[in-house]
């Protein structure tokens, strides 16, 4: 059998490959939800939302960050490792039958038990006839206040990579990783040409007033940005709603889950305290049309970017 990173390989390859096979436009859809404390409410609402989303027609789903669960990062608590369970596992079963049911590609971020001592912030990816392509494990890991993911996740293990969809080629980030353009990079250079980032960030109550429209700003900026160097779309699917389990002021989800455009452009976007399901159609075109009109691929300078690969350069 194939190790799960010769499979990752594989599947490099059959995207790089078979990607002018992808069809001509897909509808995607962002689940922006508010999580609550019981892990299986939080599930079956999961999977409502992927009902109605296919039912309004998408074909790709992508579920905000951990969403089982409330952020429960926000405190350094062993108590919290119960909430992990294996990739794959139960989660990843129903999802894979409800993919099965409904013909749509799901992508669900999962806190991931790999042994006693190692865990993992992790992102499965789902094809639309119930069979899993693999998974991601988030590389960059904060630790900040009230984001204490130090504690829980080993960074991940995988590397970046991209995968053939029935509905297109995709690949996933989590969160973090929005930050990172390496990652984008990345991701898209394996062959992905729409970047999903399952997402929980918001702002600190007391913060929010002096700091928050900054703070959003960047974090949609940045992205924005990801798209147009590397020519694919971004998608970005946050939870919403104030959420305090450890007590405190807690944190306030900025919602406003999006999607835009190879140019940047913003073609979808959410609310800030709603929930809702943020859907639009990916013309896959344009990611040609970006990346032959705007060819930042061809002229990067691959003989000058040594470096790159140490923390500092002295």
């Amino acid at each position: 059998m194939p190790s799960e990173v010769e499979t990752s390989r594989e599947n490099t390859f059959v995207a790089q490959r078979d990607s002018s096979a992808s069809p001509r436009m897909t509808k995607i859809a962002l689940i922006q939800m508010r999580c609550g404390p019981q892990p299986n409410e939080n599930f079956a609402r999961a999977i409502e939302f992927i009902r109605d989303a296919a039912e309004q027609k998408a074909e790709i789903v992508c579920l905000p960050e951990l969403f089982r669960s409330q952020y429960f990062c926000q405190s350094e608590d062993h108590k919290n490792f119960d909430l992990a369970e294996e990739v794959p596992g139960k989660s990843t079963a129903a999802l894979g039958e409800v993919a099965r049911q409904t013909r749509v590609v799901i992508i669900a971020s999962l806190f991931e038990r790999r042994s006693a001592a190692v865990y993992h912030n992790t992102a499965a990816i789902i094809d639309a006839d119930g069979k899993r392509l693999g998974k991601y494990r988030k590389m960059h890991i904060p630790d900040d206040p009230l984001y204490h993911e130090k504690f829980y996740f080993t960074p991940g293990d995988l590397g970046f990579r991209a995968w053939q969809t029935t509905h297109g080629n995709v690949g996933v980030c989590v969160c973090w990783d929005q930050w990172y353009p390496e990652a984008a990079r990345l991701t898209a250079l394996h062959g992905a040409e729409i970047i999903f980032y399952p997402t929980a960030i918001g702002w600190h109550p007391s913060e929010k007033e002096k700091f928050g429209a900054a703070q959003h700003s960047a974090w949609e900026t940045i992205q924005r940005g990801h798209a147009i160097a590397n020519g694919c779309y971004v998608a970005a699917a946050n939870r919403v709603g104030h959420e305090a389990p450890a007590g405190g002021h807690g944190i306030e989800f900025w919602g406003q889950s999006f999607v835009c455009g190879p140019d940047g452009e913003i073609i979808a976007k959410g609310s800030i305290d709603q929930e809702e399901i943020v859907t639009a159609n990916i013309e896959w075109v344009h990611v040609n049309e970006q990346r032959t009109h705007w060819p930042f691929l061809r002229d990067r300078r691959v003989d000058a970017y040594g470096g790159l690969e140490r923390r500092l350069i002295d």
